[in-house]
């Protein structure tokens, strides 16, 4: 009975331009693209890459049965939400697109980017590179989202032709009513490139680890369950639609005693810091010396390192992004900055764990997921762990939309086996 309900509930429910804060415009398709295929990017925030074997959620394994499946998804560095969502969308790593951390201070600007400050991630000039949806609009084929990072801002003047701001508290059910609906309109309007987000598995680990096995396996069941219905409305639409699943990064359990404080080493005098639980950029004052500053925290260095930006081990293809800060922290895994006040509170917590990511994507535990099934894609199919930025091309070929002139860091030949042949 509740399984009925809950696909009564998908499959009824109203458009909810009415409801919602949508910015809408009135897209349509040129008519080179009105027999092109359809392609819906979901995205399963904080989903680990181990979780689905563990846990055996029946609608995700039967799509993976008849599809495709990697053995992890690797996120770029960092393993953040912000960062990795926007390389999926656009093919670059954070240090070529601009999402270079969650949060980050942009000296040309004199402002910093904060993941909840509306403001500036509505505000389209922060972003780089040609997210999809921007790409297919450009090209002259409709695209929508129910919720992906970037798409709530005009990124060179465009957004999706459907778009909503980010509700945390719109309920899954609705926001897969509203791709159904979408996936109604007259062909001349539907949206071939749809993208759609869930945090539940974000969450839930963060709020109990990677390993509370009955919290987590609660929390995917009942998205699973959302998830088929979403699936077995596409099949009664009978359009040819290639569904893919997708993570930003896992997760790794942190001791609450493996949180440590930053405020020993602010200074505010000499230098901003922005700080990103496993890292924290360095934004020097003017006329600071940079030496004297990276040996007073080489000093206090024991379970976190200090480096210049251009020495910093990782965002490899561009340290010179002066986004990245002067210095930059980095903990050792799995250890986390945090400032003061959030200690005191997970310390007078019952639960002695938090889950975290954001750490180097060599470590298994930041893999996530990514699962395709569709006309296009083959069935049946394991391939090994490959980098999130790959799958820009990929959906660049299936929807027949060219690739940026300025190039992506993502290669269409990693992914390419796993098409039909023609």
């Amino acid at each position: 009975m509740k399984k009925l309900f809950l696909l009564l509930l998908i499959l009824s429910s109203p458009l909810l331009s009415d409801s919602l804060a949508w910015g809408q415009a009135s897209g349509v398709n040129a008519t080179a693209h009105l027999d092109k295929p359809y392609v819906i990017l979901i995205s399963l925030d904080g989903y680990r890459w181990d979780y689905t074997q563990r846990f055996q959620p029946p609608n995700l394994l039967r799509l993976i049965e008849e599809g495709v499946q990697a053995e992890g998804l690797i996120p770029c560095f960092p393993s953040k939400t912000f960062p990795n969502h926007y390389s999926i969308a656009t093919g670059l790593t954070p240090e070529h697109h601009g999402l270079v951390d969650n949060a980050f201070f942009d000296p040309a600007r004199n402002a910093t980017y904060q993941i909840r400050d509306r403001k500036v991630v509505e505000d389209g000039t922060w972003y780089g590179g040609t997210p999809l949806w921007v790409n297919a609009e450009q090209a002259g084929m409709v695209a929508a989202s129910f919720f992906f990072v970037g798409s709530e801002a005009d990124v060179q003047g465009i957004w999706p032709s459907y778009w909503q701001k980010y509700d945390g508290s719109v309920p899954n059910a609705q926001r897969v009513a509203q791709v159904l609906d979408w996936l109604r309109l007259p062909e001349a309007q539907r949206p071939h490139l749809i993208t759609l987000y869930f945090s539940d598995m974000d969450d839930t680990g963060h709020a109990f680890g990677p390993n509370r096995d009955d919290k987590l396996q609660e929390s995917l069941l009942a998205l699973d369950e959302i998830l088929g219905g979403l699936f077995r409305g596409i099949q009664d639409l009978g359009l040819p639609v290639n569904t893919f699943i997708v993570s930003d990064h896992g997760m790794a359990e942190v001791p609450v005693d493996h949180f440590f404080p930053i405020d020993p080493l602010l200074d505010e005098e000499r230098y901003q810091v922005v700080n990103n639980g496993p890292l924290a950029h360095v934004y020097l004052r003017d006329s600071t010396d940079i030496g004297l500053v990276l040996a007073q925290l080489e000093a206090q260095e024991g379970l976190f390192q200090a480096y210049r930006r251009s020495d910093f081990p990782y965002y490899e293809g561009n340290r010179d992004d002066p986004r990245l800060g002067d210095l930059i922290l980095l903990t050792d895994f799995p250890y986390y900055f945090s400032d003061a006040r959030r200690l005191g509170m997970m310390r007078r917590s019952d639960n002695p764990v938090r889950g975290e990511h954001g750490f180097d994507p060599a470590h298994l535990d930041m893999h996530g997921i990514f699962y395709a099934q569709g006309p296009n894609i083959q069935a049946g199919l394991t391939i090994p762990r490959f980098s999130n930025v790959h799958i820009y091309p990929l959906i660049c070929h299936i929807l027949d939309l060219p690739l940026p002139e300025a190039g992506i860091d993502g290669d269409f030949s990693v992914l390419a086996p796993i098409l039909k042949k023609p």
